[in-house]
């Protein structure tokens, strides 16, 4: 078959090929960063939270749930915070995340945007999120809703995260609950554990070669120009 493509394009092209993806599996267990969009004492958002994390470790993951109370607002402190500095960190640690959010206003908390927007899409050449899983997950005080899950959808796009399929959005939510804050059984709590186990089986799945899943032709390209420029810098000087 005849090339028609700009030599610029073949020059940078990386034409995908299954042996790629042939990798040697970790055997650590999947690292999951769970974030939760409340400071209330009886914040049904940490409880959700929670009952992920109970599953999560019974699949085998190492979990890590980011406490937001005492996050400043975002540019309302330095980077080196001590709580931006763990949640940065904790972002990077991870292998898949999951994000439950009260639905405020028809909206994602103030408090899960923030934690959010503190994570930076890069820090130099490194992407605290760039690659790894994301489950969304919210919970509402009347009818169901998915307006804080699409929101949230949208952010793990522009963060540049594996979001799977599946989603929880628990309605009505102070009726799932017990007072110790557990989980009902229900249709709401069975929705959790699909979710939880489909994040759990797509970190498996892609967190070896989230680096070849990510990385881009145009980034490449451009890395490739650059280069380019430098040599023609030096030859000059």
């Amino acid at each position: 078959m005849p090339n028609d493509l700009p030599n610029v394009v073949v020059d940078s092209l990386d034409v995908p090929a299954i042996e790629r993806l042939r990798v040697t599996p970790s055997t650590h267990p999947p690292r999951m960063l769970l974030l939760y969009g409340s400071l209330r004492e009886r914040s049904y958002s940490r409880f959700l939270t929670q009952e992920a994390e109970h599953l999560l470790k019974h699949f085998g993951a190492d979990t890590r749930v980011f406490d937001p109370r005492g996050l400043p607002l975002p540019d309302g402190a330095a980077v080196d915070h001590p709580k931006v500095r763990e949640l940065r960190e904790l972002s990077l640690w991870s292998e898949g995340q999951v994000w439950t959010s009260p639905e405020r206003h028809g909206a994602i908390s103030a408090v899960m945007k923030a934690q959010i927007d503190w994570i930076p899409l890069s820090v130099g050449a490194v992407r605290p999120t760039q690659g790894r899983t994301l489950a969304v997950m919210q919970v509402s005080g009347g009818s169901q809703s998915f307006n804080a899950v699409n929101q949230m959808r949208v952010l793990g796009r522009w963060m540049r995260m594996v979001t799977i399929p599946n989603q929880s959005s628990v309605a009505k939510a102070y009726q799932e609950f017990d007072e110790a804050g557990r989980m009902k059984p229900s249709s709401y709590y069975d929705r959790v554990v699909d979710v939880m186990e489909e994040l759990f089986k797509f970190t498996l799945l892609t967190r070896d070669v989230s680096s070849y899943l990510t990385d881009r032709y145009s980034e490449r390209k451009e890395s490739g120009e650059t280069l380019m420029r430098r040599v023609n810098l030096s030859a000059a000087i």
